[in-house]
């Protein structure tokens, strides 16, 4: 009896909240559009793409991949965000590895075998456990 006088705005909350979550993905979703777009042509504008160019690419095809899974199924994978920072700091290094002392090479290099250490630790568990019960909906 007592929670049921909370009802409706406990719900309009929820609503609120889901489309205000709806309206800032879609907004994420046209940045990273944007972005792309932006350095299509950059890269068209500088006669062709350099290797730093395409990894550029591969991280802007993650984070729409991203927003797309989200919109299907309303979860954010964790696996995504960590594809990411492996192929950021991957372009890091291409990028800047002439520049870099061995001791920050050895650094990203380690950050980049821990994080593919645990998308193999993520990927394992949901074989070995199942997934979450929410994705499933």
């Amino acid at each position: 009896m007592e929670g049921e006088k909370f009802r409706i705005p406990k719900n309009v909350g929820i609503t609120l909240s889901e489309v205000f979550h709806l309206i800032l993905l879609f907004v994420a979703g046209i940045f990273v559009l944007w972005a792309a777009i932006s350095e299509i042509i950059y890269v068209l504008q500088q006669g062709g793409p350099k290797l730093k160019d395409i990894l550029l690419l591969f991280i802007f095809i993650e984070l729409g991949a991203m927003i797309a899974i989200y919109f299907k199924t309303n979860r954010l994978s964790v696996r995504f965000l960590i594809y990411v920072a492996i192929t950021a700091l991957t372009r890091l290094l291409v990028i800047d590895i002439k520049a870099m002392d061995n001791m920050t090479i050895i650094t990203i290099t380690g950050a980049i075998a821990i994080l593919t250490a645990s998308v193999f630790v993520l990927r394992a568990g949901t074989h070995w456990y199942g997934g979450d019960h929410e994705e499933e909906d």
